[in-house]
């Protein structure tokens, strides 16, 4: 095969993936809003089940929805007819997602569940199936072919699937109220729940660089390379900020001037620094040094001068 069948084949996958995620917006209705509300206000959680690359998908779907406030779980539904049944609970809302709806699981399942009177919620691919007929919900995920040029391997189906699972979660955030500081209790590790929660505070160096509007070029520059921070803040007799100095500021000083000898802070200093709270977000320190093109920000806390925050800073927590 060469290289421009390889392309075309690709593409043409890419194409029916896009039409298939194209036509579910016809899909959305009544049932859907129904199933959104029914799972929303239950008492329960969610169940989801699935056999075959359908239940792949139903455990994308439990993820994403318990990391966004809806409370899930994943039941095979092989393992549904051979003990899993016990997972599921008076109150629970049951979700069985298939391609075909008639699989031989599946109408084992359906008639167990509803026998314990849960609502259960069909994600099809077929409406004249056993599952559409027998859910009290339906999810329609019909698609017009699978990418598979054999028209066998789930691709186009799974996609709407998992689209389709997505639109879910968004509605239940948008209908629970689900904010970003909700978001960041559940996501506490790796660099996204840094981002979501980490402070300023939390990674600021016990390192406090500072001089005086009057400190000589030579102590302004044993200061910086001392703690190591690459900048010292000015400071006024009374404590408040007047400026920064910079590893920056040192070489344009040392650039315009043979003599440095006479020269002090306030000489070289930057008069506006960019400060930021000690109780900011540590990313909100990444994007304003992004925004102003700087690889440190000064740190205040109640009017008073705190530290600094370096990019390093950001870097080695994970924040970059």
């Amino acid at each position: 095969m060469n290289t421009a069948t390889i392309i075309s084949n690709a593409i043409r996958t890419i194409e029916l993936q896009t039409a298939s995620i194209d036509a579910l917006s016809k899909y959305i209705n009544e049932d859907f809003a129904a199933a959104v509300s029914v799972i929303a206000y239950g008492k329960g959680r969610l169940v989801v089940s699935g056999i075959g690359k359908s239940a792949i998908v139903a455990q994308k779907i439990v993820a994403t929805l318990n990391s966004t406030g809806t409370p899930s779980l994943f039941m095979h539904a092989a393992d549904a007819i051979h003990g899993d049944l016990g997972m599921i609970q008076q109150d629970d809302v049951v979700m069985i997602i298939s391609k075909s709806g008639d699989s031989p699981e599946i109408k084992v399942l359906v008639p167990l569940v509803k026998g314990f009177g849960n609502t259960v919620i069909g994600m099809i691919g077929n409406t004249a199936s056993y599952l559409a007929q027998n859910s009290n919900l339906v999810i329609n995920t019909t698609v017009q072919q699978e990418a598979c040029p054999n028209n066998l391997a789930p691709t186009t189906s799974t996609t709407a699937q998992l689209v389709m699972g997505d639109a879910l979660a968004v509605c239940l955030m948008e209908l629970k109220g689900f904010k970003r500081e909700d978001f960041a209790r559940f996501h506490p590790g790796g660099s996204l729940g840094k981002k979501l929660y980490l402070r300023v505070a939390d990674i600021l160096s016990a390192n406090r660089p500072v001089v005086k509007k009057d400190t000589h070029v030579k102590d302004i520059i044993l200061e910086i390379t001392r703690n190591r921070l690459g900048a010292a803040a000015v400071l006024n007799d009374d404590g408040s900020i007047c400026g920064i100095v910079t590893d920056g500021d040192i070489r344009r000083m040392l650039e315009k001037n043979d003599d440095i000898s006479p020269l002090i802070a306030s000489d070289i200093m930057s008069p506006s620094p960019r400060l930021i709270q000690i109780d900011a977000l540590a990313a909100e320190a990444l994007e304003m040094m992004r925004y102003h093109n700087i690889n440190q920000l000064l740190v205040v806390g109640e009017n008073a001068y705190c530290g600094i925050i370096h990019i390093q800073d950001l870097i080695r927590e994970g924040i970059i």
